[in-house]
Parts: structure tokens; sequence; C-alpha cells
């Protein structure tokens, strides 16, 4: 058992957690990640209406009794979503963990305080790491440029930015962007972090929720078969390549604006992609960690694989590199 800061404060017996993805953090993936000892979470914006999200919190539970949480994602749009309501359903629901992402945590911290929850902000810089730090977070995830989604302008990857991120944080963080086995674990460890995030990973399992096309498509892809998108937008998305992602760079890279690119980046094509298991039907999420995923186990046995091998790492390889101290 590997034991850190971010067990400890969050209780679950290991430093691994499941990311809330839209569309695919579902009750079964969420409970299955919690049951084996990690830290699952529901995505809460993937349910339609907060009565929704109750549910599936409530099936979660018939599923698992061990510690889960819920992503909730406070993104500006046009029609945004009842925040309010979802995190009013959250707290009722009796959930003590969530994860905040996107934009700044600071107006649901208030109710989520009063009711004991914990929470763990996703952040892209140090510099929005330190805020959520000062505005009472329990815990940052700190995402490097390998990450899926939305990886922020500054292009950091996770080798400078997770130990950026321990010299400046005193409160629990955890690692995201490119983690999907044990050698990235001991590795997180070793930078500074107390965890580590994984996304993609989890997404190639049997309960995850999405098409098996697509699943055996990122088994079947490389490091380099990714796409940013939304570049001259200044709103960076690392998404899969294909037709759909091309196209969209080819247009915005030749001047063009949103509007001409709207109806490619529909959510509704996205989601299209993850049910049919068409991954040429739109835009979806994956990060570079896919050029290390091989296979599609449970949501448990990858867990326990992964903790299994960091400890065989960190007592075998990194303890033989060192040399016996000589007597004199």
């Amino acid at each position: 058992m590997l034991r850190t800061r971010f067990t400890e404060t969050f209780g679950v017996e290991h430093p691994i957690v499941q990311g809330g993805m839209q569309w695919v953090g579902r009750a079964e993936l969420a409970a299955a990640v919690s049951e084996a000892g990690g830290l699952g979470l529901i995505t809460a914006l993937t349910q339609p209406t907060p009565a929704d999200l109750v549910r599936e919190i409530e099936k979660a539970r018939t599923l698992t009794d061990k510690p889960f949480g819920v992503n909730l994602t406070i993104l500006p749009t046009i029609n945004p979503p009842p925040y309010d309501e979802y995190r009013r359903a959250i707290v009722d629901a009796g959930i003590r963990i969530v994860e905040t992402a996107g934009s700044n945590p600071e107006p649901h911290m208030g109710l989520f305080k009063e009711h004991g929850v914990k929470v763990i902000h996703k952040c892209t810089s140090v510099r929005h790491a330190l805020k959520a730090q000062r505005i009472g977070v329990d815990a940052v995830s700190i995402d490097g440029f390998e990450c899926a989604g939305h990886p922020g302008e500054d292009d950091v990857p996770g080798l400078v930015l997770i130990p950026a991120a321990a010299d400046a944080l005193s409160i629990p963080f955890i690692a995201s962007g490119g983690f999907g086995d044990a050698r990235g674990l001991v590795a997180a460890l070793a930078l500074g972090a107390d965890g580590i995030n994984m996304g993609s990973r989890f997404m190639c399992t049997v309960e995850s929720p999405i098409a098996p096309a697509v699943k055996q498509a990122i088994v079947d892809a490389d490091e380099r078969d990714t796409e940013l998108i939304f570049r001259p937008l200044r709103n960076t998305a690392r998404v899969a390549k294909n037709s759909v992602s091309t196209e969209v760079v080819r247009i915005l890279a030749a001047g063009g604006e949103f509007a001409d690119v709207r109806e490619l980046v529909a959510g509704a094509r996205g989601r299209l992609v993850y049910e049919n298991g068409d991954v040429e039907a739109g835009i979806w999420s994956v990060g570079l960690v896919q050029g290390i995923i091989h296979d599609i186990p449970t949501a448990g046995d990858l867990v326990r694989r992964i903790v299994d091998e960091a400890a065989s790492i960190i007592r075998g390889r990194l303890t033989g590199l060192l040399a016996p101290v000589e007597v004199s």
C-alpha cells in the first residue's frame, strides 16, 4: 500500500483517481475504481438533470460502500446548466468529495465547506493552483500539457509542472496528464505529487461506458494520434486525431472563426462517438497517454496492477540502483 497525503486526506487506499470525464464518468466506472481502493468520480453534467445525478449517485452506492466523488465542471457558456441546482443535489445526496474544474470554484466553496465536502480543483498552471489553495480547496489536480481536454495555454509538460507545483504548494496535489501505468505513478511521487489522476487510461476499461470500438481505437493508436484544436482561439483542447479534428485545425489555421467550426465540434456529435463507436463521427477527447495503453482490463484489475507494480519498482529497481555504502 502506498500512503500519501492524498490517501490520508480523502480516506482512500490508493493514490489513484479516475478523472471526471464528460459522457464517461458514470456510476459503474466510478464505483469500480473506488471499490478497488482508488477514488472514482461521477461526472455531474453527464447527467441531464440534478435529479438524474442523484439517481446516478444512488446507483453507485449499490455497487460500492467505499468513498467516491462527483466532478462539477464549470464553464462559461451561452446557456449554462443550473450549476446551483447540481451543487445542491451533490450536497443533499451526501457526497463528501467533489472535483471542480473549469472556472474559479470560489462561488461554490461556501456551500461545500458548510457541508463538510472536500474539494479537489483541477488546474493547468502553478499560479492557478496557488489561487485555488488560497480560497480553501483541500487538494489540486495539476494537469500537464500531455492531458486530454483542455491543457491550458502555457504548454508546460508534467516533468516540469509537477515539481514546480510541489515547490509552491502546501496542500496535497495529484498529477494529471500522461499517466497510465505504475511507472507514471512512481515518477509522479518522485516529482513531489501525492498521487495521479487518470482519464484516458480509465476510458479503456471494461466498466467504461463507451463503445468497444472507441476503446480499441485508443489501444491501436500511438502518442502521435492526437490533435490540438482551438489553438488560434486561445482555448486549446487535445482530442483524438481524425478527419473532423484535422478539418477543424485546417479551418482555424486559415483564419476561420469558431462559428466556422461550430457544427464540427458540437458536443452531440462527440457523444455519438462514445455511444455508437464511429470514431470519425465527431470530436472526442484522449490524451498522449494512449501511446502506452495496450489492453482493456477491468478498472479494479488496473488499479491493483498499478499499485502492485509501483511497489515492485520502488522496492526493486529503484532500491537496486543504490550502491552499497562502504564502511572504512
